[in-house]
C-alpha cells in the first residue's frame, strides 16, 4: 500500500506545475491525501478532481480559496468530513476515509505564524483534536493521519532550531503536545520509524535561499496507530520537482488495503 500526502498550497498551482502528471508517474498508488487545497470543489482542475479514476473526497473551507482537504482512493471507502469542531470543520482540515479496519486521514492543522490570534486559534485546534485521537485511537482499529501538522518535532526536525525556538511550529507548547500524541496516546511518527537521519525537510521557507540550501522544517507526517506503522517497509521525500512549498511524503506499507 502506497500512502502519498503533500500540501499542495493551492491544488490549481500544484496541477499548473505538473502535480497531476506526476501522480500518473508514481503509480501504483492506494491513497493520496492534500492539504491546502485552497479551491471549492467546482473550482478544482479536471486532472485532479478524481486522477487516475480515483475516489474523491474534499472537505473544502466555507471562506473560498482558504485551506481545504482532499483524499484520494483507489477503492470506495466510507467517508467522514469534518471531526466535530464546529470552529475548525468551517475552515475544511479533516477528510477520513475508512476502509475495513483501517482508516486513512488527511487532516491539515492550522498555522499560527501569520499573527497572535491565529496562535491562539491553533491552541484552541489542538486543545480540540487531541481528544479526537484518544476517540480514534479507542476505537480499536488502525489508523494513518497524513498531513500538514504544523509542528516540527524535535530540533533534528528543522535547520535553525535555536533560532525559531519563541516562533509558530516550534514552540515548547506545540512540541509537548506532539510528544504527547506519541508518548501517552501512542502514535508513531512513521517517517521517523524509517529514517534517523538528519536535514530531512518537507517545508522550505519562499523567502532566502531556503530551498537551494535545504534550510527547512519537517511538518508534514504520516503519524500512525502502531500496528499499521510496524508494517511501513519505506519512505521518501519527493525533491525532484516543486509542486508547492512543501514535498510529497510517500510512505509504502506491507499492507493490502483490498
Amino acid at each position: 500500500m502506497r500512502i502519498v500526502t503533500v500540501n499542495v498550497n493551492g491544488i490549481r498551482s500544484a496541477e499548473r506545475k505538473g502535480f497531476a502528471r506526476w501522480l500518473a508517474r508514481i503509480e501504483p498508488w492506494d491513497v493520496v491525501c492534500l492539504q491546502e487545497v485552497k479551491a471549492h470543489v467546482d473550482d478544482v482542475p479536471r486532472a485532479l478532481a478524481a486522477p487516475r479514476k480515483s475516489h474523491a473526497s474534499f472537505h473544502t473551507a466555507a471562506k473560498r480559496g482558504y485551506s481545504g482537504v482532499a483524499l484520494y482512493a483507489k477503492r470506495p471507502a466510507s467517508v467522514q468530513v469534518g471531526f466535530g469542531s464546529v470552529e475548525f470543520d468551517a475552515e475544511g482540515r479533516y477528510v477520513e476515509a475508512d476502509f475495513g479496519h483501517l482508516s486513512i486521514i488527511s487532516v491539515y492543522l492550522p498555522s499560527g505564524s501569520s499573527s497572535p490570534e491565529r496562535q491562539i486559534a491553533k491552541f484552541r485546534f489542538l486543545a480540540e483534536f487531541l481528544p479526537h485521537l484518544l476517540r480514534l485511537r479507542d476505537a480499536g482499529r488502525e489508523v494513518i493521519l497524513c498531513g500538514d501538522w504544523n509542528i516540527a518535532h524535535q530540533p533534528i526536525d528543522l535547520k535553525n532550531w535555536r533560532s525559531n525556538q519563541k516562533n509558530s511550529g516550534f514552540l515548547p507548547e506545540e512540541r509537548a503536545w506532539l510528544t504527547r500524541v506519541f508518548d501517552e496516546l501512542g502514535f508513531v511518527d512513521v517517517f521517523r520509524r524509517l529514517n534517523k537521519q538528519p536535514d530531512q525537510y518537507t517545508w522550505w521557507s519562499n523567502r532566502g535561499q531556503a530551498w537551494a540550501k535545504n534550510v527547512g522544517w519537517r511538518i508534514d507526517y504520516q503519524i500512525a496507530t502502531p500496528g499499521i506503522a510496524a508494517t511501513a517497509r519505506a519512505a521518501a521525500i519527493y525533491t525532484n520537482r516543486r509542486f508547492s512549498d512543501h514535498a510529497p511524503l510517500i510512505i509504502d506499507y506491507d499492507y493490502d488495503l483490498y
